[in-house]
């Protein structure tokens, strides 16, 4: 399905609020001691940021491993993103799995909260990258 560009840039707008509302939701869930969900919310708000960017360049999939594979290809390893914000989602993304579908997975509270900083500096760093294209 092909999108216009007015639609295609309203889009990336949706998502890029969309994965700025979540910190939000992650203050809420930290603050309340709901650590497992926060991870959860975490992950999405990068995945939502790396959404808007697959928009802006063309790239559409609802497939999470193909999206960060998108990116970490043409981004990560082109040199045009600072390695740490793979290892960023890819670690979110292997927290948030194993937070979903393990059982008894406890995460501590420094950990989510040292997320917490790296996701607002990834969602960060891809709205910048998307706004400087």
């Amino acid at each position: 399905m092909s999108i216009d560009e007015n639609d295609r840039l309203e889009l990336i707008k949706y998502r890029l609020d969309e994965a700025k509302d979540i910190i939000v939701d992650v203050q809420l869930l930290i603050s309340n001691d709901r650590l497992r969900s926060a991870i959860n919310r975490i992950y999405y708000g990068m995945f939502y940021s790396l959404l808007a960017l697959g928009l802006k360049f063309e790239f559409e999939t609802s497939k999470h491993q193909q999206l960060i594979g998108w990116f970490n290809k043409n981004f990560i390893n082109e040199g045009l993103i600072d390695t740490k914000y793979g290892k960023i989602i890819n670690k979110a993304l292997n927290r948030r799995t194993k937070g979903d579908y393990d059982s008894y997975v406890e995460f501590e509270r420094e950990i989510v909260a040292e997320m917490f900083e790296e996701m607002k500096d990834f969602i960060n760093e891809i709205e910048g990258f998307i706004n400087k294209k």
